[in-house]
C-alpha cells in the first residue's frame, strides 16, 4: 500500500490490538511514532514488548511514567494481590477495569503529537468486541476527540481502525499485514503477564483466544 499521509501516533501497550494498529499505520504513514505508558500495571514486562514492536514498525518510541492513574482507583491490574477476573459478572465492570485509562492515554498522546506537529491519534479500542470497558466506546472517542480539540485548539483526529472489528476480524488484518505469527507469539494481551497465547484463563485471554479459533477456522474453509 503506498503511504500517502504524514504522520501518525499510535497508543502502543505491547497487546494484540494496538501492535495491530501499529502495523496498519506502517503501511498508511511516512512517519510513525508510538508512545506506551508505564502505570504500575501488574504486567510491566508489556512495556518492553511495546518498546519492541515499535522498533520493528521503524516508530519512534516514548514511555510516559503516568503511575498516578494507577494509584487513584482500585484495580485489578495494579494491585496484585487480587486476583483478575476469568468471568463477567452480571451488571459489573471487569475488576481489570481502569477508571480514566484511556482518558488520561490519549490527552498525554494529544500533548505530545501537538508538540510534535501530528494530528493523527490511533488507538486499538473497540466496540465491537471488548471487555465491557465504558472507555472503549465509539461515543467516548468521539466525545474526547471534540474536547482535545477545544482544549488544544487543534485538529486531531482519533482512529479507530478495530472500532467495528471483532477479534477474529483483528486476527485476520494481522494476516493480511504479514505479521500474524508477530501477533501471536511476541505480543502481550494476557491480563496475568503471559506473552503469547498467554494464561488462558483471564477474560483478556479468553476473548483473544475465542476470536484466534473463529478465524482460524474461517481461514481453514
Amino acid at each position: 500500500m503506498t503511504k500517502h499521509n504524514d504522520a501518525a501516533l499510535v497508543v502502543l501497550s505491547g497487546g494484540q490490538d494496538s501492535t495491530t494498529c501499529l502495523f496498519w499505520a506502517k503501511e498508511r504513514y511516512k512517519k510513525l511514532y508510538a508512545v506506551s505508558f508505564d502505570y504500575g500495571q501488574r504486567h510491566n514486562n508489556e512495556v518492553e514488548i511495546a518498546r519492541e514492536m515499535a522498533r520493528r514498525a521503524g516508530a519512534e518510541f516514548r514511555l510516559i511514567k503516568s503511575d498516578i492513574i494507577g494509584s487513584l482507583g482500585h484495580n485489578a491490574l495494579v494491585d496484585t494481590a487480587e486476583n483478575v477476573d476469568t468471568e463477567r459478572h452480571e451488571n459489573a465492570l471487569p475488576n481489570t477495569f481502569v477508571p480514566g485509562r484511556n482518558l488520561f492515554f490519549l490527552s498525554m498522546a494529544a500533548v505530545w503529537a501537538r508538540e510534535l506537529g501530528v494530528k493523527t491519534i490511533i488507538t486499538g479500542v473497540s466496540q465491537t468486541d471488548f471487555s465491557g470497558y465504558p472507555d472503549c466506546r465509539d461515543t467516548f472517542i468521539k466525545s474526547l476527540n471534540a474536547t482535545l480539540n477545544l482544549a488544544m485548539d487543534e485538529q486531531f483526529e482519533i482512529v479507530t481502525p478495530l472500532m467495528w472489528l471483532d477479534k477474529a476480524d483483528t486476527w485476520e488484518m494481522a494476516d493480511q499485514l504479514g505479521v500474524f505469527d508477530l501477533i501471536r507469539n511476541e505480543t502481550l494481551t494476557c491480563y496475568n503477564g503471559v506473552k503469547g497465547d498467554g494464561c488462558g484463563e483471564c477474560l483478556s485471554c479468553q476473548l483473544r483466544r475465542k476470536g484466534l479459533e473463529e478465524y482460524l477456522q474461517r481461514r481453514g474453509k
